[in-house]
């Protein structure tokens, strides 16, 4: 076999940060110092950010390229997200990677999320480059984090090469970057561009391999349709060459490249000739799946296809039945779920769809609650009607043994909140792994806990800790079954007729529990109106309306003041449901429901199980 020989005029970096670390802004600080706008030009904060959903989060849900150009050598920069639950996008993106760029706060210092997406760059043997972000905090601690990151290397096995990392200083919202901590504040990158040019290689290939690119991420042009993006592993391909796609089950198909496309900046840039080691985006290509392999027509040869971490949990997505239904979405037909669903499994590798049990149901499987969350509320957003049941865990079976996935939890606290915080865990079976106190007043403590126990405490854990707890956490592996516990101990107020919420009604309610709804709003027989205080389901009248008597007009009311609600979002709302009821999602309301509606039906059930159980 030929030896590898590198391509220096290009450089693939993935740029690897925990949620809020400041890689979109340095990102942006790297655009602005590379000369790809002019000085005079206008430019977004948060280039990189172009979902309204990452811009209102702050975070990285889809990962994105683009490119800088530095001394005559083009400089890919591929985005990975900092949340576990779209570890889809991580392994993806680390494919089309030589190098990585390790961002870590200087007070926060390196988060669960960095652990994860750092720990598949080693695994693929990606040299790095740490990056000490935001030394300007007042809390920065930089020799302290240094001594953790080296911590958190030695403890993902990290060969010797890889813990002998270039280290830099920045300042990412300034743009700036430096070799020390003790020399002057930097004025520039520069000495970041030059750390990448010098200490990432070139992408290595045999010079006389044939053509070959994986296909890596997905787009879609209404003027060119279907986008094939993806690194070119060896050889070089023309504007309408005849090439050969590898799919799945190796079936070789004809492919008729319509157009070349590289990264130049944010945009496209149309070339006649993509070269090895270049990101390159083909047009001409219907029904492509992430993993595949484009390649020369003479000799065809398939690429090792990317590897996913499996579901780990799944929900049930179905056709809004309530009789409000119709009335406030564009797409409520099933197919037209289907569709959308099946568009997003095409784009996003970490996503699974299966028929459900009837016909206008389907099994989404995916990483977490929150990728499922963002899912859904990307579906709301484009105008799409639907209802979803609440996450359940996918249990494996293993020698006659049930395996349910765990999550390694890592816990930042006040000292004082300590004590609910260990007692609520432990209810939903999680084991202490880890305490340290530091006397500062906050605690860190590390938790195992099932995935199952995670679901819907976020909330419950922000309301514990009065908002000032951090909670991470990453998929630790499988265990036997840790067995049941409960998740709610309240039961649902359920409205058991139609018609408009009434303040009347509604006030006489509140001393059962926290109400979701205000008066005005719309409510049907088997709506839940809000939570009881105790474990039972109750229905209740919150149409009921002061009746005229001899003694007083119906109209004239004792003044009624009703408590403020919390606002239903979708998280919470997802959180909140049990078993037998679901959350009914359209573009303008999150309104939850029970499964049956009829209050008749349900009694009955109820009926069946207390039998069934004797």
């Amino acid at each position: 076999m030929n030896t590898k020989t590198r391509n220096d005029k290009i450089r693939n970096i993935a740029i690897i940060a925990h949620v809020d670390h400041g890689k979109t802004t340095l990102v942006d600080a790297m655009f602005k110092q590379s000369g790809l706008f002019r000085p005079d030009q206008q430019m977004e904060d948060r280039i990189m950010d172009n979902m309204d959903l990452e811009r209102e989060r702050g975070i990285t849900i889809a990962a994105k390229n683009c490119s800088v150009a530095w001394k005559g050598v083009k400089i890919n920069i591929i985005d990975t997200p900092g949340h576990a639950d779209f570890g889809g996008e991580v392994e993806r993106s680390l494919s089309m990677a030589d190098g990585a760029l390790l961002l870590v706060d200087a007070s926060e210092g390196p988060l669960p999320q960095t652990r994860f997406v750092l720990k598949k760059a080693l695994e693929a043997h990606l040299p790095v480059i740490v990056v000490v972000n935001k030394i300007d905090r007042k809390d920065a601690r930089p020799d302290e984090v240094l001594n953790e990151v080296y911590d958190l290397f030695i403890d993902l096995d990290a060969d010797e090469d890889q813990l002998e990392f270039p280290l830099l200083y920045a300042i990412g919202r300034e743009g700036v970057a430096q070799l020390t901590l003790e020399e002057a504040k930097g004025e520039n990158l520069h000495v970041l561009f030059d750390t990448i040019l010098e200490k990432i290689p070139g992408p290595a290939y045999n010079p006389s391999a044939p053509f070959q690119m994986l296909v890596s991420d997905l787009g879609y042009s209404d003027y060119l349709g279907r986008l094939a993006i993806g690194r070119v592993v060896s050889g070089h391909a023309r504007f309408k060459d005849n090439l050969i796609r590898i799919d799945e089950q190796s079936q070789q198909l004809p492919l008729k490249v319509s157009k070349l496309q590289v990264y130049e900046g944010i945009r496209f840039q149309e070339v006649e000739e993509v070269q090895t080691g270049d990101i390159a985006v083909l047009s001409g290509i219907e029904d492509i799946k992430i993993g595949d392999t484009v390649c020369s027509k003479d000799q065809p040869k398939a690429l090792p296809r990317i590897t996913v971490d499996e579901p780990t949990v799944s929900m049930k997505f179905s056709i809004n039945t309530s009789p409000l239904a119709g009335r406030e979405g564009k797409f409520v037909q099933s197919n037209k779920i289907r569709e959308r669903l099946d568009r997003e499994s095409l784009k996003n590798v970490a996503i699974k769809i299966e028929e459900g049990e009837d016909k206008d149901s389907f099994v989404v499987k995916g990483r977490g609650e929150f990728q499922m969350a963002i899912l859904i509320e990307t579906m709301r957003r484009e105008g799409f009607e639907l209802s979803v049941s609440r996450p359940e865990v996918i249990f494996k079976y293993k020698n006659g043994k049930r395996l349910e996935p765990i999550e390694h939890l890592f816990i930042d606290c006040e000292e004082s909140f300590l004590g609910v915080v260990t007692e609520k865990l432990s209810l939903r079976k999680g084991k202490m792994l880890n305490l340290v106190n530091n006397g500062k007043g906050r605690t860190r403590i590390e938790f195992t806990i099932p995935s199952r126990g995670l679901i819907g405490y976020r909330d419950e854990f922000l309301t514990d800790t009065k908002g000032t707890g951090i909670m991470n956490s990453y998929l630790h592996g499988y265990e036997e079954f840790r067995g049941d516990f409960l998740s709610r101990f309240t039961g649902s107020l359920v409205a058991d007729r139609q018609g408009p919420a009434v303040g009347y009604g509604l006030f006489h309610l509140e001393p059962r529990g926290e109400l979701f709804v205000v008066p005005g709003d719309p409510l049907y027989e088997g709506m839940l109106i809000g939570e009881h205080n105790r474990d039972n389901d109750i229905d209740v009248n919150g149409c009921k309306e002061k009746k005229l008597s001899n003694m007083r007009a119906s109209g004239k009311d004792e003044h009624t003041v009703l408590t403020p609600i919390r606002p239903m979002t979708l998280e919470r709302a997802i959180h909140f449901i049990r078993d037998d009821e679901l959350v009914e999602i359209t573009p303008i309301s999150i309104r939850l429901r029970k499964v049956v509606l009829s209050a008749q039906k349900r009694h009955l059930l109820r009926g069946v199980k207390l039998k069934g159980k004797e």
